[in-house]
């Protein structure tokens, strides 16, 4: 087992508007409620006027943001966006929630019995860590990514399995199913997730799909009801 702990974070200003991406996803952030002023905003997350802009730039290209001179920013809300972290499910019960995770550990393997059949390959990267909401801990996650996709550089991994795929290893996940229960809490989860082994949670498998007809990737999250919630909007 290969530990190597917290994973690359993506660039603050990604950091900055996924967070409000999400709000306005969740609906913490309503279609055409106006942001607070730029310097207070860039005072709640710690960073530059300018980081800040950046980040508002990046809303403004996705069509959820209207930037008016002398009035301010105006939230303007849409079905569906392409984002980061689009099709994580999980969030906390306000809604919204950054994420970010701690790996604990990457290691090529034989695939177990245990796993469904995807892939094309007898060997994947399996992948632990723990995840967090807004530095809670909520989740966590074990994720097997097919042989087919590549070797993986553990010291590369990011919070974003998705973007580090696209970016690492030319892997374009574009589809992805979820089947949501219940499950108990594997021997391996860490103690700062907060339930122990055996303990009834949130469970969801998901398999991901990217250019074959094979899917590429096989998760399963076990995740804190009392935390977070698995939310899927219809529009």
């Amino acid at each position: 087992m290969t530990s190597i702990g917290e994973a690359t974070a993506i660039p603050l200003y990604l950091q900055i508007s996924e967070t409000l991406i999400r709000e306005i996803g969740s609906g913490r952030l309503e279609d055409g409620a106006r942001l607070p002023p730029e310097r207070a905003l860039a005072v709640r997350f710690n960073t530059t006027v300018r980081t800040l802009r950046k980040a508002l730039s990046e809303l403004e290209k996705k069509g959820l943001l209207e930037r008016i001179q002398g009035s301010g920013n105006y939230v303007r809300s849409r079905d569906q966006v392409l984002s980061i972290y689009s099709m994580l499910r999980l969030e906390l019960h306000e809604g919204g929630g950054l994420p970010t995770a701690q790996f604990l550990s990457v290691d090529e393997l034989r695939k177990p019995s245990d796993l469904p059949d995807f892939g094309r390959k007898g060997w994947g990267t399996r992948f632990r860590r723990l995840r967090f909401m807004d530095k809670i801990p909520v989740a966590v996650e074990e994720i097997w990514l097919d042989g087919s996709a590549g070797h993986v550089d553990p010291k590369q991994v990011q919070d974003s399995m998705y973007r580090y795929y696209r970016l690492a290893l030319d892997v374009w996940i574009s589809r992805a199913e979820d089947r949501v229960a219940i499950g108990t809490v594997p021997d391996w989860a860490p103690e700062a997730f907060g339930k122990t082994h055996g303990d009834i949670t949130g469970y969801v498998e998901r398999l991901s799909w990217a250019k074959d007809d094979a899917p590429v990737e096989f998760s399963r999250t076990w995740y804190d009801p009392d935390k977070a919630l698995y939310v899927q909007r219809l529009t």
